[in-house]
């Protein structure tokens, strides 16, 4: 494991963008967790036990929530 990425072990059913949202708080970011896992297929649901690496990122580096929908935590100014 690098410095700039943790690992995280899979429970039973869990999705991309669940874990996406457990670490960058944005369902928007799972992109980035699957690119980390290339030795991973993508499946709607992920067995349990796996080992995925979590790419450490800076908060700028996140999109906004304010672009997220309202029902993932986004917010609409106008």
């Amino acid at each position: 494991m690098e410095n700039n990425q943790l690992v995280h072990v899979t429970s039973e059913g869990e999705r991309w963008d669940s874990i996406a949202w457990k670490y960058y708080g944005s369902v928007n970011e799972a992109e980035r967790i699957i690119r980390a896992n290339p030795h991973m297929p993508i499946t709607p649901t992920l067995p349990g036990g796996v080992r995925l690496f979590i790419p450490v990122v800076r908060p700028s580096d996140l999109e906004s929530a304010a672009s997220l929908p309202p029902w993932c935590g986004g917010f609409d100014p106008a």
